[in-house]
């Protein structure tokens, strides 16, 4: 996330969320969430939390998209993508006796600028640009082999992080998996995505892959190099045009640095016929890198124009066409780049007629000669006319013979009932992934609904079946319940999870289908660090219910003291060595006190010390005995 100021908002009870998540300042706004600065209080790290709009939160198509986000980067674990930490829901209240329920997404706080900041400060070199891009497509290429697209590359959702000096890729709201995108990218007839990063197929509303999202990384490196997106317009409709009709002008005649190397990698990344881009991002680093070192793509250099979305004849040659099809010779598409048709008029001769070309149409009437010098047609006899007339109504019956027969035909055609629709048989799923079912229903042609059920043999989140049984024939598009296994009733609370992260141990209860308690146990331990889980309760190896609450104990990194006084030094060693304490060791004179018994403490008791801390401790040693007197000398008298 951008970085601003430090200060944060004054903290009340709806600014802290489940407890935990203490909100600070609004550090993003987008089309259906906030973002602000927060800490996390229990782990004591800053965190980006997005926050779904309070207006939207009663919509369910929004709450749906906003979650899809939170379980589409759940399990994308890399360096180039904005990680994941938690989510949750928040309570607002939206009126009188009225609350609404606020989705939340906690993610890894990024400091840094986005890709459109840099653009716009002119901030971007060609180095960089290539840089970025090719953590954006590492980014990619495994978030595709995860089977998810992100449909929603652009500059405003790629940070670079000053810190590490690279770039993440976030923002993954209207992301789906691969089996998911079979269905066309529009909600409510309007295309998904941002206009000038739209692929071709996104805006004629066609299904997507990985190849839609190379193409809007196409688009993200020409704005980096060109200081604007390949296409430009008054209206977001005029942008998608010219990405389904329009070739882009090499990105070298905006700025002169770009190499011709670069040039054909972009021309390659934005093809309008997805079988003409990269096929995966792999192969576009690949291209990048080699361009880097002035080696061009090579499909390009045999083929000097990309080819438009149909292959078609380019604008140009489809003009010298139609000249050649023309009865005068006259051009009916004008200059300009679409290829208007001329008016009528710019054709025809003064008198409105068509002119005389010399390749030999006819001319208009009243021309002094007959194109060619053809000599003048001679007049008819009456038996000729009358012969014409006989073979122009024979022409004119055989006319009206073949129309009405072929009217019939069509009729019958038309009307005949169409051909049974071929049926599908329902492929077999059982022990497949959740993800792998999905795409092997959605493969065969049919619309799988999602089932979850408990089983004590199957793990969580693979599938039992489908009901109808695999093998059934039904019609394509119908409906299949595919029961995907939610994991066994109960289960063993796993080992090892003393001497973990709070976070750890909570990630593996859930993986586990249990639930850490909202509330973390303190405790004091001489041994284990301070944050680090002592144990669970109940606990581990107890075998509990699925969704069970589970106590978690952690270590303080503290003990408590104990009383020393009175005992003997070597009994206040002992006590303080078991504790992880340190003993130094005061000696004093004392008459009341018996010798090597303990008078003093620098710490009371019960008072919490850190492990390893140095206790002093006064000890009573003897006194030394009296010095004798000295014997007074006698002094000799006077007399």
């Amino acid at each position: 996330m951008p970085s601003h100021r430090e200060d944060s908002l004054p903290v009340d009870t709806q600014r802290v969320l489940n407890g935990r998540y203490e909100l600070g300042e609004l550090i993003g706004r987008g089309g259906m969430a906030d973002v602000y600065r927060g800490v996390d209080t229990r782990l004591g790290r800053t965190v980006a939390v997005k926050l779904l709009r309070p207006d939207l939160a009663r919509d369910p198509q929004f709450q749906a998209r906003f979650k899809r986000e939170a379980q589409a980067v759940a399990a994308l674990n890399h360096s180039s993508i904005v990680a994941i930490y938690d989510t949750g829901e928040h309570a607002v209240p939206g009126g009188p006796e009225d609350t609404v329920r606020v989705p939340y997404i906690v993610m890894e706080y990024v400091s840094g600028k986005t890709i459109r900041d840099l653009i716009r400060a002119d901030e971007v070199t060609i180095d960089q640009a290539i840089d970025f891009s090719l953590g954006v497509l590492s980014a990619l290429e495994y978030s595709h082999k995860a089977g998810i697209v992100h449909r929603d590359i652009k500059p405003a959702n790629v940070m670079f992080c000053t810190n590490s000096n690279s770039v993440k890729v976030m923002d993954f709201g209207i992301a789906r998996a691969m089996a998911d995108s079979s269905a066309t990218m529009t909600q409510t007839q309007a295309v998904v995505g941002t206009a000038q990063y739209l692929s071709p197929e996104q805006a004629r509303g066609e299904t997507v892959d990985a190849r839609s999202d190379l193409y809007s990384a196409g688009c993200l490196l020409y704005e980096m190099l060109a200081g604007r997106p390949p296409f430009i317009g008054d209206s977001p409709v005029s942008v998608a045009y010219q990405h389904v009709r329009e070739i882009p002008e090499p990105v070298s005649t905006l700025n002169p640095d770009v190499t011709p190397a670069l040039d054909t990698v972009l021309a390659k990344a934005l093809q309008k016929n997805r079988a003409d881009r990269f096929q995966d991002a792999a192969a576009f680093r690949r291209a990048l890198r080699a361009a880097r070192n002035g080696v061009a793509v090579p499909e390009l250099l045999a083929t000097e124009a990309p080819t438009d979305p149909n292959h078609t004849v380019p604008l140009t040659e489809r003009a010298v066409e139609t000249t050649a099809l023309s009865l005068t010779g006259a051009k009916f598409l004008d200059e300009s780049p679409r290829g208007r048709i001329r008016p009528m008029s710019d054709t025809s001769g003064e008198d409105g007629a068509l002119s005389v070309s010399a390749g030999g149409a006819y001319d208009s009437p009243g021309a002094a000669e007959l194109p060619l010098s053809f000599e003048p047609e001679r007049e008819r006899t009456p038996r000729q006319r009358s012969r014409r007339r006989t073979w122009i109504a024979t022409l004119v019956i055989f006319t009206l013979l073949v129309l009405g027969g072929g009217g019939v035909w069509v009729y019958s055609i038309v009307n005949q009932p169409p051909p049974p629709v071929a049926r599908v048989d329902i492929p077999a799923v059982a022990s497949l992934t959740e993800s792998e079912a999905l795409q092997k229903l959605y493969g065969a042609g049919l619309n799988p609904q999602i089932k979850r059920l408990q089983h004590d043999n199957i793990a969580k989140g693979v599938a039992i079946g489908t009901v109808p049984a695999a093998g059934t024939s039904l019609d394509p598009d119908s409906d299949v319940i595919l029961n995907i296994s939610e994991g066994p009733s109960a289960v063993k609370i796993p080992e090892g999870l003393a001497g973990r992260t709070e976070a750890a141990v909570r990630d593996v209860l859930r993986q586990s289908g249990l639930v850490g308690a909202p509330v973390t146990t303190m405790a004091n331990s001489a041994t284990v660090p301070a944050g680090i889980v002592i144990t669970t309760n109940p606990a581990p190896g107890q075998v509990v219910a699925v969704g069970s609450t589970v106590e978690i104990v952690v270590s303080t990194g503290k003990v408590s003291m104990p009383e020393l006084r009175g005992l003997p030094k070597a009994e206040a060693e002992a006590a303080l060595k078991n504790l992880g304490l340190v003993m130094v060791l005061r000696e004093v004179e004392n008459t009341q006190v018996e010798p090597g018994r303990v008078t003093e403490q620098s710490d009371p008791l019960n008072a919490l010390v850190e492990q390893g801390k140095t206790i002093t401790v006064t000890v009573a040693k003897a006194a030394p005995p009296p010095t004798p007197s000295p014997t007074p000398t006698a002094t000799p008298s006077k007399k």
